[in-house]
């Protein structure tokens, strides 16, 4: 890092932006397979807060693909980047006193307990979306199973590469045996049951 950067307080706090949006900041971090739910499941609690009031906003894997993150891989470097990355956005969502619901596979413990390092104690709440990869690839939305097992993808997490499953999360939601409505509903439950939420 060059000595020439010098860090420049906000004339706006965390505290003064969660005030006038009347609940807290925080990411809630949804880890799982491929097909397991993650997107769906965190664009329907988004939508949820959002009618409630709160302020909202779902970064996805995919899509951060298209932008942000696009000049990554999928070897084991380029995913630890790629978290690293959308930990330092998720942050900024936090310092604006937003809700930030990140949906990536983020294979990796080490990863997810950095991005967690990055913000306060209370501000990053990891939710495991528990499904098996034999349920996970009998879904199969994007035909990505199907091109791992076929080898036209290398390094596809839950085939050819290794997903650690979190060791303590927050919050668990099992989207093999419950609907996306209904793990939308646990999770509002947990979040207003903490006061995080409106």
């Amino acid at each position: 890092m060059s000595s020439n950067i010098v860090w420049h307080d906000a004339s706006i706090s965390k505290t003064e932006r969660r005030d006038k949006n009347n609940h807290h900041s925080f990411i809630l971090w949804f880890t799982g397979l491929s097909a397991s739910g993650k997107s769906s499941i965190a664009n329907a609690l988004a939508q949820e807060l959002f009618e409630r009031g709160n302020q909202t906003f779902v970064l996805d894997g995919d899509n951060i693909r298209h932008g942000l993150n696009k000049d990554l891989g999928f070897d084991e470097n380029s995913r630890k980047e790629n978290i690293r990355r959308i930990g330092e956005v998720s942050k900024l969502f936090v310092e604006s006193g937003q809700i930030v619901l990140t949906a990536f596979i983020s294979p990796y413990q080490e990863d997810r307990d950095t991005v967690r390092a990055l913000v306060a104690e209370g501000e990053f709440i990891e939710v495991y979306v528990k499904c098996s990869v034999e349920e996970c690839e009998r879904r199969d939305p994007k035909g990505l199973y199907k091109k791992a097992r076929n080898e036209e993808i290398k390094n596809f997490t839950g085939i050819s590469a290794p997903y650690e499953a979190p060791e303590n999360p927050e919050i668990v939601v099992d989207s093999e045996n419950f609907s996306i409505e209904e793990c939308a509903q646990q999770l509002i439950q947990i979040l207003s049951s903490k006061n995080y939420i409106k």
